[in-house]
Order: C-alpha cells, then structure tokens, then sequence
C-alpha cells in the first residue's frame, strides 16, 4: 500500500499539529504491516520551513517555499494560504510523476482535505480526512467578514466529509460535526499526553533552573504552557491574574511559550496592570523539558476562548498530576468535568476565583490531579492513540478491499 500524508504544516516543530502528525506517521509505520498492508510506502508531503528529522520508514517530502513565507503561525492566517496554494501545486507535481505507480490512499490533515477531495474527482485515489478542527469556525472566528459566510464554509466541509472515506476527528465535538455532515466512518484519533509513562531516573531540577531565577521553591507558580496567539485567551489569564496577585504575593504566573512579538506585547499588557513583577515570560522551552516543567507547578491553567477542539497541552495536563484551571466552554468540557479540574467562566473576576480557589486550597489541588492523572493514563497515552490509529487503519484498509471486491464482481457480470 502506498500512502501519501498531506500536512499543510511547518514540519517538524515542537507544537499541536506537527507533533500529531509526527505520532500518527509513526504510527502508521510500525503497524501497516500488522494490518496485512505489506510492502508499504507512506511519503509525507510537508512545508518547506521546519526542523529536519528522520521517522524510520516514512520519506517526507517539502514543498519549497520562499524564506518570507517562514514563520507560519498555528491558526489561519494569510501566509498559511500562500504557502497552502504552493504545497497543492507541489503535490500535483508529485500526483502527476507517480502516475505510473500512483497512491492508494491519501491522508489529508486539515485543509488539505480539500485537494484529496479534488484528486478523487480527478484520479480516483480515495482519501481519509484527518480533522484536527472546524475550518469553517476558524476562519470565522478568525476574520470577521466570514461570519456571513459561515453557512457556505459549512457545506464545503461537510462536501470534503461525505467525500472521505473516513474521518478521524481529535474530540467529540468534531466527532458530532463530520457524522452530521453524513460522514461514511468516523473514528476518533484524540490528541494525547507527551508525557513519558514514568519519571524514573529523571534528576529533579529547581524551579529556578527550569522557570526562571526569580522564581523560589517558596513560590505558588501558576503554569501556562503554549504558543500566545488570541484564541488562547493570554488577555483572560493576565487580567484574572492581575484580580488576586496583590492578595496572594506568592503566587506567580509563569508563562513558556510565544514568540518575542506576543512576549513584547503581553509584557506591556502585565505592565499596564500593575502585575508585572508577579509574571515572568521565560519564552519556549524544549518538549523534552514538559514533564518536568508540569510537574513542578501548583496550578496549570489553560484560559482558550476561541474554537471547539481540546487544546492538545490539555492532555499533558492531566497526566502530570497537576491540579488544573480551564475555562468551561466546550472545548475543555468535552475532555474535562469537575472531577478532574477547576471550570471557570471566561471572564476576568471567574477565573480569578477559579484560580483562587486552588491556590487557598492544597488538599483539593491534590485530589484534582490525581484524578485527572488516572483519566489520562487510561485513556489520553501514546498506546492509546497508537490503537485509534491502528482502528482506523484497519476499517479504511477493510473499506477499500471491499470495494475492490464489488468492482472486479461488477465487471464479472458485464
């Protein structure tokens, strides 16, 4: 079988999608043969920009692009078309070089949905849909003067769906979207925790060494994880934050994550609030830093206000053992309930008393992350994802022989 992955994405670089698309490759490597797909192929049609690694037994193929285009941001965005538009041409090369031993089947994530769907029409190569979120939300969400528009991005998404042979959406709420749009099998392939199973062996550092020197043991640090786009509501969590940081002087805001532009800007903003000695900006870290990172908090906070699928940090969340604050909208509902974490409104004064709440509170702190780490180690691990990708595989490959059958019984009859 010969597989061709389209990722419209920066590859490989430490963040939600390329991280997903990097564990389902590798996936998809180790058991196609155990699915009876012998003598696979899988290419991997990628962005110029990003890290150069190696994934045994997947080629990942780039499609060039000018260095001005570098730099493309989670989220939609007008350089994110741009270099859409060159990666489809650049797979239309591709289509039109292996026509002589052209793919079985094309895994589309995101928006390259919409070229698989394409393809069909054109060469008949069947494709699944990888749906890490709603492109009609995002661009609705994202600019305003698509908000009339809502209606036609739906139907377009819902065409790609019926089109597929089958959809793995990330959460439930994307599950509900592509089986109302008519969707032939839908098999969830939910994001999971990087965490490692065990910490064992692991030299625990300071938290000085992993935030920031300005930070002590004595400190309770409140945790942010994450690239520091809008949709993540960084504005919620530094004005809730700036509510309660003079009553509570122990307590710090730690932020990893953001480029030096959102860095700039949000330092400003903590500034203007009069909370800019109780917050520091230590920027990225490395993804190998996560667990312990996580593990040498108080409080873990994930403040999204925009969009309907789980952030992905939310699963390494959960398997840390660290109490967590999440806004109560959709997006954290689907994975989360009162059990396992702290459910704000997302509004400034409720997320502060959410926040406030955990840091009067240690014992619940501790009853909160235990049982979120019991969720997540029986359903959001690596092994649980590798089985979802296995069960998808497996239905597509069963489809497709199926298929196969009733065509050649077809042309028997003729």
């Amino acid at each position: 079988m010969k597989i061709l992955v389209i990722a419209p994405q920066p590859f490989y670089q430490e963040r939600g999608t390329p991280i997903a698309v990097r564990l389902t490759v590798e996936a998809l490597a180790r058991q196609l043969p155990e699915l009876g797909a012998a003598d696979s192929k899988i290419d991997l049609l990628v962005y110029g920009e990003g890290e150069e690694i190696d994934i045994p037994g997947v080629n990942i193929i780039r499609a060039k692009t000018p260095r001005w285009l570098h730099g493309v941001r989670p989220g939609v965005s007008c350089k994110k078309l741009v270099c859409d538009v060159l990666l489809f041409f650049y797979a239309l090369r591709l289509l039109f070089r292996e026509r002589a031993n052209q793919y079985d089947l094309i895994h589309a994530v995101e928006e390259g949905v919409f070229f698989a769907w394409l393809v069909k029409k054109v060469l008949g190569i069947p494709y699944i849909y990888d749906m890490d979120s709603s492109l009609a939300l995002q661009l609705t969400e994202r600019w305003r003067w698509g908000k009339p528009f809502l209606g036609l991005f739906q139907f377009i998404d819902g065409v790609a769906v019926r089109g597929s042979l089958a959809v793995a959406p990330v959460c439930n709420a994307l599950q509900t979207i592509a089986q109302q749009h008519g969707s032939a099998a839908t098999i969830l392939l939910r994001d999971v925790s990087l965490l490692p199973a065990t910490t064992t062996g692991l030299e625990p550092r300071s938290r000085s060494d992993l935030y920031s020197p300005s930070i002590s043991e004595q400190d309770l640090v409140i945790l942010y994880v994450g690239n520091l786009e809008s949709y993540q509501g960084i504005d919620l969590l530094i004005e809730s934050f700036a509510l309660i940081c003079d009553k509570h002087r122990q307590a710090k805001l730690v932020i990893v994550g953001g480029t030096e532009k959102h860095i700039k800007f949000y330092r400003a903003k903590a500034a203007e609030l009069c909370c800019e000695s109780n917050i520091v900006f230590s920027g990225p870290k490395p993804l190998q830093l996560l667990p312990e990172l996580l593990r040498a908090a108080d409080i873990l906070v994930s403040p999204r206000i925009m969009g309907n699928n789980t952030p992905m940090k939310v699963y390494s969340y959960l398997h840390s053992g660290t109490a967590l604050v999440a806004t109560d909208l959709p997006t954290h509902r689907q994975a989360l309930d009162d059990s396992m974490a702290v459910l704000a409104t997302p509004t400034p004064l409720a997320f502060a008393q959410g926040l406030e709440s955990l840091i009067t509170d240690p014992q619940r702190r501790k009853s909160l992350g235990n049982e979120a780490r019991v969720v997540a180690e029986q359903l959001y691990t690596v092994e649980a994802f590798e089985r979802q990708v296995g069960a998808l595989y497996s239905t597509v490959i069963q489809n497709m022989r199926t298929s196969d059958d009733a065509d050649v019984a077809a042309c028997e009859n003729l």
